[in-house]
């Protein structure tokens, strides 16, 4: 005898009986391949990230390709026929595609047998599909970032003129001291531009100068300013004083980097992630020229931050934990630009002048 009925996933439902369990739609058939790949996604796009999901699903649709072409009817077959080897046969089909893009692609396959054994859709050995995926994937080479150290280094001096240079209206100084700040805090915090964007008042602690912020993958995390960033941020704040104080709102829960044109009226809203990609850019044109807008974008700054810590302290312990790099290996890629006196040897036995 059956027991009760309960909602387990968005659609579907769970039948229970004595210690079985069965996921079934609404009109009583049980989930096909698709039907759960499809589930799968609608929980990735809840938990992650837009760009998460747009490469979870390129990836689902890749997938759902190798489980077709292997005999599988995803409309017909149930989540109980789906194999274990289809993530080998998955691999053997991704070596036409780049080693990370490859990585991404088992990284979603691999969460949604995770998804099917965590809801009860499959019974699956979840170490055996990881041990399959690390037989048969490839390693990604090491990428070394490419960045123009030598720009970045003069774009953060000459930004900081911004502060004294004269303007038709308060408005525009307002953008300046604003873009210098920004830029300074990119250059030497290592925030991901969504991070730097997302910022309140309420996160500094500014007697410690550093911040509490919530990283990638949601996890909390420390960041360290340093005293020019710092002294940026609170000149442009001193000149944001008055909108702040008639906003209506506590100054702890206003943005740190807020927008400043007619669209926004005398509210005070933070600045976008596309805005901030704008402020590089456009600074970039300003001061580099056209020819170096594309560059340098907000990302650069991460890479120009790590390699300063790393050239300063040559300690990659200390450059991951600031970086907040979850693995040591990240960090390493960036020690192949730090070695200067290999450089400079190489530069000596192939490239000197010849007598």
């Amino acid at each position: 005898m059956r027991g009760r009925l309960t909602t387990a996933l968005s659609g579907f439902k769970i039948l229970c009986d004595n210690e079985e369990m069965t996921v079934i739609d609404t009109h009583g058939n049980e989930l096909t391949i698709n039907q759960a790949i499809d589930a799968y996604l609608r929980s990735v796009s809840l938990a992650r990230s837009v760009n998460t999901y747009h490469t979870y699903r390129n990836g689902m649709a890749a997938f759902r390709n190798t489980l077709e072409d292997n005999g599988l009817d995803l409309d017909h077959n149930s989540t109980h026929e789906i194999p274990e080897e289809a993530v080998g046969w998955f691999a053997a089909d991704l070596k036409s595609f780049a080693p990370s893009t490859e990585r991404l692609y088992l990284t979603a396959a691999t969460g949604l047998y995770e998804y099917l054994a965590a809801e009860n859709l499959a019974e699956i050995n979840l170490p055996r599909i990881h041990l399959l995926i690390r037989q048969r994937s490839r390693r990604p080479g090491i990428r070394l970032p490419q960045f123009p150290k030598n720009a970045i280094s003069e774009l953060l001096e000459k930004i900081d003129g911004l502060k004294s240079r004269e303007v038709a209206n308060e408005l525009d100084h307002l953008i300046n001291l604003r873009d210098r700040a920004f830029l300074i805090t990119l250059g030497d915090t290592g925030l991901r531009v969504h991070e730097a964007c997302n910022l309140v008042r309420g996160d500094v602690d500014w007697f410690e100068s550093r911040a509490v912020i919530i990283g990638k993958g949601n996890k909390q995390a420390v960041v360290r300013f340093s005293q020019r960033s710092m002294a940026a941020i609170k000149d442009y704040l001193a000149a944001r004083g008055t909108i702040d104080g008639s906003s209506g709102r506590p100054l702890r829960a206003l943005p740190l980097f807020a927008r400043h044109d007619k669209a926004v009226g005398k509210r005070v809203k933070a600045i976008s992630t596309t805005s901030g990609r704008q402020i590089v850019r456009d600074r970039v044109a300003e001061f580099l020229g056209e020819e170096a807008v594309g560059t340098i974008t907000p990302h650069s700054f991460r890479h120009y931050f790590v390699t300063t810590v790393l050239q300063a302290s040559g300690n990659l312990k200390l450059a991951q934990e600031l970086a907040r790099h979850q693995s040591i290996s990240v960090t390493q890629r960036y020690a192949h630009l730090n070695d200067d006196e290999l450089d400079q040897g190489y530069t000596n036995i192939f490239d000197r002048k010849k007598l």
